[in-house]
């Protein structure tokens, strides 16, 4: 069972901005997470990296202050924070002692209301950046993860978070000042708090703090898919690395919990599908993992392995085989195993306010809404075996986007 909280309050304030807040009130912080529909998918064509800088750029000074002072502001109130971006949103983030909100909220919304922007700072920011997308290229399986996005979507959905090398080499400041101005508005932004505090009180104070932010904002793409198909990019490495995806059901299909099910059943543990069948019995592969992967509008299955150049052709079969297999269903004791570990991941996702408030933000953008802890636990304590193998009965036959990563193979006899 999950520990029982007081009521969500889920409001949007007068500049558009939407605030969800859940008291946690056996803490004494609070974890803050600010959603903004930034990203790649939105980068402008000839500047797609812009969402990466911003990422970094907002939090080197704000609200009059430069960067060492609104740092040290921060610091002397203990603050945590943080930020990062992907293909459809910026995150900021925060954690701090309860008692100490009245002076941090007002400091981590100078980064969206008044960010300082400072010429001093972007080459900084900017060789990070670039230090960041070079990073992907000296992990394999990263790389390889980013070729499948890229192969996957049709729309700029499959453009890097970490942006572009020759777009992030020729930004300038004041391009990137533009972009600020042309989208960090507060329309279509979520504020997710979680943690110990009295809600109307707080509720208040994050009116006072981030109610008068205001700007412009930029609509993300709909997400389009390209013809599932093979494809070989070419890398100096020893090892084969396997990316591979097919849609799945989104979070607001019915089938949502039957196929969360039905995917701790492939990977979840060491017993599990993928790890027993691909690595423990056949030896084919080091690693092996499968995920849903979830943007507005579309979801998709992505697994991943990593082989030996002469069992690459074979690893891909087999993993295509696996996924292929769940359409026949799960056993019993598979079905027992996988529904005692995804209640217990929500139960423990609720001890800790910062993954909360992050979940939160995530709902409320990819679903509309946010989601109760208590939601989630009695949708999967309601789900029999036959309402799950029902769903996978009906899930269409995969089509794979395949990407290999590696020396050059002999194109792998996988059906897409």
């Amino acid at each position: 069972m999950t520990k029982p909280t007081p009521p969500l309050l889920d409001r949007t304030f007068a500049n558009g901005l939407r605030v969800v807040a859940e008291p946690m009130p056996w803490l004494a912080t609070v974890s803050l997470t600010l959603m903004l529909g930034v990203g790649s998918a939105n980068d402008p064509d000839d500047g797609v990296g812009c969402a990466a800088i911003l990422s970094e750029w907002l939090q080197r000074g704000a609200g009059g202050r430069d960067a060492r002072a609104h740092a040290a502001a921060l610091d002397a109130l203990g603050v945590r924070r943080g930020g990062g971006v992907g293909r459809e949103t910026l995150s900021l983030s925060a954690a701090f002692l309860r008692h100490d909100a009245e002076a941090v909220l007002p400091l981590v919304a100078d980064m969206v209301r008044a960010p300082g922007l400072h010429d001093d700072t972007f080459e900084g920011v900017r060789a990070l950046a670039l230090q960041d997308l070079a990073a992907t290229y000296d992990d394999p399986s990263q790389r390889a993860g980013e070729a499948l996005v890229e192969a996957y979507f049709a729309s700029p959905h499959g453009r890097s978070a970490y942006g572009q090398r020759e777009h992030l080499e020729r930004l300038g400041a004041d391009a990137v000042r533009a972009e600020a101005r042309s989208r960090l508005g507060p329309a279509g932004a979520v504020l997710a708090v979680a943690g110990g505090f009295e809600a109307e009180r707080f509720m208040a104070l994050l009116e006072d703090a981030f109610g008068s932010w205001s700007g412009s904002t930029r609509p993300l793409p709909e997400p389009r898919r390209r013809e599932p198909g093979q494809h070989s990019v070419h890398a100096d490495t020893a090892q084969v690395h396997i990316a591979m995806a097919t849609p799945v059901v989104g979070l607001d299909d019915p089938g949502w919990y039957p196929q969360q099910l039905a995917l701790a059943v492939l990977d979840g543990n060491m017993g599990a599908r993928l790890f027993s069948e691909v690595r423990e019995k056949r030896g084919l592969v080091y690693s092996v993992s499968a995920s849903t992967r979830v943007v507005r509008g579309h979801a998709y299955l992505a697994a991943r392995a990593g082989t030996t150049p002469e069992r690459a052709a074979e690893t891909v079969e087999v993993l295509a085989a696996e996924i292929r297999r769940l359409r026949e269903g799960v056993e019993p004791d598979e079905f027992a195993r996988a529904g005692v570990q995804l209640r217990a991941s929500v139960v423990m996702s609720g001890e800790a306010s910062g993954a909360r408030a992050g979940r939160l933000a995530s709902d409320v953008m990819q679903l509309g809404r946010p989601r109760l802890l208590a939601e989630v636990d009695a949708a999967l304590a309601a789900l029999r075996l036959e309402d799950v193998n029902t769903h996978l009965a009906g899930v269409p036959e995969p089509r794979f986007t395949t990407v290999t990563l590696g020396p050059v193979l002999e194109r792998a006899a996988v059906a897409s």
